[in-house]
């Protein structure tokens, strides 16, 4: 047996030379790459291929993950538009020309660096290099001619929907913004979560020159986030168990190897901290650790102290500290395009921060109980989860199994993840909720993490867990929990029912907080963060069960026109999935008069295939004949939140 094992251990060990070979192969190819960032190991760093061998199972499921697929070399294998001949009318200039020569990418656009000329921008073609995303965006990166600096292609593909869109619809920022140039913004900012040990190595330091003069030589161990984003530099763990006994040892006494980081045996702080190097809201303490950064890449290792060599920003501890009071000086909005009033995080993508705020965290007294980003979430698939491996790959859910039935509950409208620490819950859910068990309204997620982070054309859940309530709604213009739901009742509606249930304290509200839907103060009188939250929720299939949808399509409409682009893409994107809108053409990049003429068109098919309105009609500013009251929705949108935003997504 031991014979046996030894053997088995034996070949793993070669496995790892194998390993070796294929990274050395794929470096020494790299080094002779010009027209990008290259690949390079070094600093401790020796890339995924040398975890395969001996961690088969994990790697297999991070090779599945979005988290591999964050940066990708272009090919025609990893682009999933073609390139071949193909016009893309979807941008801010003139059309963009992509072609195919064998495997290499190219476009042909107007160059956003050179400025306008009598006879408009000059014209360039340019080879595709690099990829961002693979799950819901692909944005393109082209060689510039500067050393390995980057530039982005007037157009990004959205991979649901199979379109091109013009790259700046894909975020929400102040229509009056002019497109910009995105040349140096992979290599400066980008890679810093969208690859593994990231260099950006500016010469001079990036911003110091016109972009026509700046040069870069940026590299990275690994594109994408890779095994050593979360474990550390492996050098040392590969050279130290290329003995099969140590390794044996190791497995047998189940002790940690302390030549690597496993995220879930750190204490809960630095165990989410791994995660927050990327989901967090955060900046540089000073400039120069900003230059260092620039050159020679982020210090931050998994298991470090994260404040220790970045600033992260969270409103409700550290708004008056030097750091945060020299952000503000230099962008005034730094906290408001990032949180909400309350402090709470309003942009997706910053889990970090929402975690940093929740009771669960803030408040636990034992290390066991405290939550951490590993509560919910799994790094790899779990052995015993029996879902294909692209169900777990789209959240990185943990599976649970449930403890008091025998099936196996789907993790999105599961309660086990809860009730880890909220066992006593578990025996009678109604009593706690007031919706019947198996209803959507008996998911804890549904409740205390609603949708209200919004970046990249999607709201993703709040991340900051919490009990719904009227004034956060009233006081900070958050979406509440309830009326993301019950779209079609009032602020007034959801406070008598968090009173009668909870003893929730009243709040204030005036004529319209008792008369109109929460969700069309949102979307008629809101800011552009919030017309875009209300909008997506329309989408959501427990909203629309609840709500019904026969009123929305005029709504939806009005957003059609909307000064920002990405409100405007969102409410197109949720009238296809209303009944007799399905295959409803709206191309919501066009000038003004073609987006009202689409207007004109959805409200004649809500003519035909309408249904009068059940209850709360008036609440939905319809007459009880189902018409729209045409004066109180003027009168709603003449009170719109027109502040700028951009939202730092």
């Amino acid at each position: 047996m031991h014979r046996f094992l030894l053997a088995v251990l034996g070949l793993l060990a070669a496995g790892l030379g194998v390993a070796e070979v294929v990274t050395h192969q794929r470096t020494i190819a790299e080094d002779d790459v010009s027209n990008r960032p290259v690949q390079r190991g070094g600093g401790g760093f020796t890339s995924s291929d040398t975890c395969r061998a001996c961690h088969p199972g994990e790697y297999a499921s991070w090779h599945a993950s979005y988290h591999r697929t964050m940066t990708q070399v272009a090919s025609p294998e990893t682009a999933i538009p073609s390139f071949a001949g193909q016009t893309v009318t979807s941008t801010q200039g003139r059309p963009m020309v992509l072609r195919q020569r064998q495997s290499a990418l190219f476009a042909e656009f107007d160059d956003p660096d050179t400025g306008t000329g009598p006879a408009g921008p000059a014209r360039i073609e340019r080879q595709v290099t690099m990829i961002t995303g693979s799950h819901n965006q692909q944005v393109f990166w082209y060689d510039t001619g500067l050393g390995r600096l980057l530039g982005q292609l007037p157009a990004a593909y959205l991979v649901q929907e199979r379109r091109w869109i013009p790259r700046r619809m894909a975020v929400l920022h102040p229509p009056s913004q002019l497109p910009r140039s995105e040349s140096g913004h992979w290599n400066s900012t980008c890679i810093a979560c969208h690859a593994t040990n990231g260099k950006p190595r500016f010469d001079p330091p990036f911003g110091s020159q016109p972009v026509t003069l700046q040069s870069a030589q940026t590299t990275a161990t690994e594109f994408g986030i890779a095994c050593e984003s979360c474990h550390g530099p492996a050098e040392a763990h590969v050279r130290g168990n290329r003995n099969p006994l140590r390794r044996y040892g190791l497995h047998l006494s189940g002790a940690a190897d302390a030549l690597t980081v496993q995220p879930a045996r750190l204490p809960p702080a630095l165990t989410s901290q791994v995660c927050g190097q990327c989901h967090g809201v955060w900046e540089f303490y000073d400039a120069e650790g900003e230059r260092r950064a620039n050159a020679d890449g982020l210090p931050f290792r998994p298991g470090d102290e994260l404040a220790a060599t970045r600033f992260v920003a969270q409103p409700t501890r550290n708004a008056a500290s030097e750091t945060m009071q020299a952000l503000l000086a230099d962008d005034s909005r730094f906290i408001r395009d990032a949180f909400w009033s309350d402090g709470t995080v309003r942009v997706s993508g910053r889990e970090y921060n929402g975690l940093l705020e929740s009771p669960c965290y803030r408040l636990a007294t034992e290390p066991e109980r405290t939550l951490t980003c590993l509560s919910c979430h799994s790094l790899h698939q779990e052995a015993n989860d029996p879902r294909p491996v692209a169900a777990w790959a789209d959240d990185q859910l943990r599976w649970f199994a449930s403890a008091s039935r025998h099936e196996e509950p789907d993790p999105q409208t599961s309660n086990d993840a809860c009730l880890q620490c909220h066992e006593p819950l578990r025996a009678n859910p109604s009593a706690h909720t007031h919706h019947a068990v198996g209803s959507t309204g008996s998911v804890c997620y549904n409740c205390h993490m609603p949708y209200t982070t919004y970046g990249l054309l999607k709201t993703i859940r709040s991340h900051t867990i919490g009990s719904p309530t009227v004034q956060e709604s009233v006081g900070v213009g958050r979406p509440n929990a309830c009326n993301l739901c019950h779209l079609d009742r009032t602020l007034a509606w959801t406070g008598e029912a968090l009173a009668r249930w909870y003893g929730t304290a009243p709040v204030p509200l005036g004529d319209e907080e008792h008369t109109i839907a929460a969700s069309l103060q949102w979307l008629l009188k809101g800011d552009a963060g919030q017309r875009a939250i209300a909008t997506q929720a329309m989408a959501w299939a427990p909203a629309q069960h609840a709500s019904g949808t026969e009123w929305m399509a005029p709504y939806l409409a009005q957003l059609l026109d909307d000064p920002y682009d990405a409100v405007r893409l969102g409410a197109a994107r949720v009238l296809r999935t209303l009944p007799g809108f399905a295959t409803t053409e709206i191309d919501v990049a066009e000038a003004p008069p073609v987006r009202r003429d689409a207007q004109r068109r959805v409200m004649a098919t809500w003519d035909r295939v309408r249904q009068r309105p059940g209850r709360a009609a008036a609440e939905l500013l319809m007459t009880p004949a189902g018409e729209l009251d045409v004066p109180r929705v003027l009168s709603m949108l003449r009170q719109r939140n027109n502040r700028a935003m951009l939202l730092r997504e």
